[in-house]
């Protein structure tokens, strides 16, 4: 049976990556990364690779998932930041 615990853990994991997705939906649809920090998507998808690494080190499921599929977007996202910010032509 899960502990109270655990149901918390789940609950925090699923509530703050889904609050991430309409953010990484629209920037992935749009490819506008006008609005966006470079150095906040910087920082926290550092921040997400290590609660990854963490949540590894612990063997805790809610924190390797939830980080896992964060720093997949997390990650996406600053791509095309990065990209947009030195790389695309601008007409």
């Amino acid at each position: 049976m899960i502990s109270y615990q655990e149901m918390i853990s789940y609950l925090a994991a699923t509530l703050t990556t889904a609050s991430f997705l309409p953010q990484a939906i629209l920037t992935i649809k749009t490819k506008d990364t006008e609005g966006l920090s470079l150095g906040m998507y910087s920082m926290f998808t550092l921040g997400v690779l290590c609660w990854l690494i963490y949540g590894i080190y612990i063997a805790d499921e809610a924190i390797v998932v939830a980080n896992a599929i964060t720093l997949m977007l997390a990650g996406t996202i600053l791509s095309y930041k990065i990209y947009n910010t030195f790389f695309k032509k601008v007409n």
